[in-house]
């Protein structure tokens, strides 16, 4: 348009005028060839990023998330996905995209900034990772009916253990989706009250006490163990909310509380990721507290290192580091070790722990096994018992639909990439990633233009960790 337009324009404006205007027609030729130009060139670039500009003025809209204590119950339904990962390895096309992106790295390289390929990606968001790791609440609410201290950290060593295997559920090592700043996850598990009793005492006075006549339970009133057919009367409410309040460095916050066993758990992660030849190392920088409000309690507990082996073959997950459970009121502490398994040989998987009493350095309970697998304890009294967590029954957790979801909550937000792996159309679950990743470059520039710093919705700043805004420890 503008190289038709402006020759005509130029020849009528010069043969109509006096020579001694020229200068004044030579800065009104200048202008109108740049406002043409100019709209010319704003018409083309709109068309040719039609896709980028609607993902951009996604990012412009407000969140319009609820607040997590305002969420209607009844909203909530059966969560169905069983997170499984049926891939049995790396196919030949994707071997080579993973040998070209293995030859741009360097041993110990941080992966936080690396762009991954899209089908190494599991189909759900890190932050509903998180969430997993509660498929036990059961056993979690069965933590504050301990008697004594000793039985409480106990039963908490228990419940850790037998927490990885479902949130790390297959045999197949997939990536979960790198939270977005601002996504959050919500959920909630409603646990029949006598699913929840002592695990080795056989009576109890307290104001947690259960009842311990379980094993003479009919099966029919046990039904409802994942919520769907136990009225919600009868049932404890676990809650569950997590954010991602940090983009770099990446960190998670996640909190879960049962308002009826007066209990709740705060934590923040930190996931730093380095290459390591034939696999990728994530360490889980941070820590956990769980809160025991009806006894004054606080443990302190820290998380495992993940690796994802053989990445080039059929990638596999394991855990391995040390970690620690210390609770300083009743000075009961425990050590946990996650075994990598050794270059020749030896079995995978395997965790052993220690619990003792740190004044008189007793240990009251010794743990061996798999982590997801066979796991034995032997208590100090010379019981013990055998834990199968394959066998262990999964309380199924309630989310809301995604049509009544905010727009920054997991589900909501990745659907698209997760419909489109699920159809195995990996083009367009890369083009749909991409969309929320120049969302959030989009939103982090205009937040440096403006100066604004970054306020997450549902956690606070505290030291070097973060707190969720409104803990049960502070409402009571």
């Amino acid at each position: 348009f503008s190289v038709a337009v402006f020759p005509i324009l130029s020849k009528q404006i010069m043969e109509h005028v006096d020579v001694c205007y020229n200068h004044l027609i030579c800065d009104l030729y200048l202008s109108m060839l740049w406002y043409y130009t100019r709209s010319s060139i704003l018409f083309l670039v709109g068309g040719l990023n039609k896709k980028l500009y609607r993902c951009l003025q996604q990012g412009q809209q407000q969140c319009q998330t609820s607040s997590p204590d305002t969420l209607d119950p009844n909203d909530e339904t059966t969560d169905t996905e069983d997170n499984e990962e049926e891939d049995l390895g790396v196919l030949d096309d994707q071997r080579s995209i993973i040998i070209h992106l293995l030859s741009q790295l360097k041993l110990g390289m941080d992966l936080t900034r690396v762009v991954l390929p899209t089908f190494i990606l599991e189909k759900r968001s890190l932050l509903e990772m998180y969430a997993n790791f509660m498929s036990h609440p059961d056993m979690f609410l069965s933590i504050t009916s301990g008697c004594t201290p000793e039985e409480r950290i106990i039963r908490f060593v228990e419940y850790y253990l037998t927490a990885f295997h479902e949130g790390r559920k297959g045999a197949v090592a997939k990536k979960p989706y790198n939270p977005i700043l601002g996504e959050n996850f919500h959920c909630s598990w409603y646990v029949p009250q006598d699913h929840v009793r002592p695990l080795r005492t056989t009576s109890c006075n307290g104001p947690n006490s259960a009842p311990t006549a379980t094993s003479n339970i009919p099966r029919s009133s046990q039904k409802g163990v994942d919520g769907s057919s136990t009225r919600n009367s009868d049932c404890y409410r676990v809650r569950f909310v997590a954010e991602q309040v940090s983009h770099h460095p990446p960190v998670s916050g996640f909190y879960c509380e049962c308002k009826e066993k007066r209990m709740c758990v705060n934590t923040h992660v930190w996931t730093k990721s380095k290459f390591m030849g034939m696999s990728v190392g994530v360490s889980m920088v941070g820590e956990g507290v769980l809160y025991l409000l009806d006894h004054d309690e606080e443990y302190v507990f820290t998380l495992p290192c993940a690796y994802a082996r053989s990445i080039l073959t059929v990638p596999w997950v394991e855990l391995g580091g040390k970690v620690t459970i210390n609770c300083a009121k009743s000075g009961y502490s425990a050590a946990v070790t996650f075994h990598t398994k050794p270059f020749y040989g030896g079995k995978v998987h395997r965790v052993t722990a220690e619990v003792k009493h740190n004044q008189t350095g007793n240990i009251v309970c010794k743990a061996q096994g798999e982590w997801n697998g066979m796991l034995e304890f032997i208590y100090n009294n010379g019981e013990n018992k055998v834990i199968d967590t394959s066998k262990l029954p999964v309380i199924k957790k309630k989310i809301r639909p995604v049509e009544k979801q905010g727009q920054y909550e997991s589900q909501h937000l990745w659907q698209h990439v997760t419909a489109s792996l699920k159809a195995g159309n990996m083009d367009e679950a890369t083009e749909h990633k991409h969309c929320l990743e120049e969302r959030q470059r989009s939103e982090g520039k205009k937040r440096a233009t403006t100066k604004t710093p970054w306020k997450p919705k549902y956690f606070i700043k505290e030291g070097e960790g973060w707190v969720y805004h409104k803990p049960l420890w502070k409402a009571h």
